[in-house]
């Protein structure tokens, strides 16, 4: 581990706007089922939670194992057929992604999602060649809240946990980022402050953020 400074993006609401894309595919995927989770609900129970959990809560039973995989396969193919024509990063992602690259920061891309959904993203969004390290659901044995993710993305990227800079929008990757031990960007895509847990510093985008900006976060 060196003294570089290692900043890991997750996805969903970080990198684009996906989150009212992945409610209108639950939304088509329960509609099926005879369920209609309301706005709260999704807010509450869906935005930066893993499939397991979302399939469990709404569904009222644990969801696991080969049932888990169909489901998930249904509900993700849904939301990458709706999302696709609309792929579009942030504003100010990618001039940021390049400044952080050009200043030397190692970069990843730390998600809850699966594989499918980032590769979807990656080939429309030019960031893939700035990357160290990429992980997706597939990745961890422990999704978010737990640390594991960003763990291992810090190992992957050869940068101390201490000297990390995670931007996440949910409740559930904010903890995952503070119980890593790492400084948290928190990105007000989906949520409030007041939803989230206490973060070093707060965007709604990235226009006008600069490598130099939020290296300050990290004391040497």
């Amino acid at each position: 581990m060196n003294k570089e400074i290692a900043v890991i993006f997750d996805m969903d609401g970080v990198i684009c706007h996906t989150n009212p894309y992945h409610s209108l595919a639950f939304r088509e995927f329960f509609s099926t089922r005879s369920l209609a989770p309301t706005d709260e609900e999704f807010a509450q129970h869906m935005f930066g939670k893993s499939n397991s959990y979302i399939l469990s809560h709404f569904l009222k039973r644990k969801i696991e194992g080969e049932e888990l995989l169909q489901l998930e396969q249904e509900k993700e193919g849904l939301f990458r057929k709706i999302y696709e024509p609309h792929v579009e990063p942030i504003d100010g992602l990618v001039q940021f992604i390049n400044d952080l690259k050009n200043n030397g920061a190692k970069i990843g891309v730390a998600t809850s999602a699966p594989y499918a959904n980032l590769e979807l993203i990656l080939s429309k969004v030019p960031i893939r060649e700035t990357l160290g390290s990429i992980m997706a659901s597939e990745d961890v044995k422990k999704h978010k809240p737990d640390p594991e993710v960003y763990l291992t993305s810090a190992k992957n990227l050869g940068v101390s946990p201490n000297r990390c800079i995670v931007f996440e929008d949910s409740f559930s990757g904010i903890s995952a980022a503070l119980n890593a031990g790492m400084k948290v960007v928190g990105v007000l895509t989906s949520h409030t402050k007041e939803e989230l847990p206490p973060c070093d510093h707060y965007i709604h985008d990235y226009k006008g953020l600069s490598y130099d900006t939020i290296s300050k976060l990290i004391t040497n």
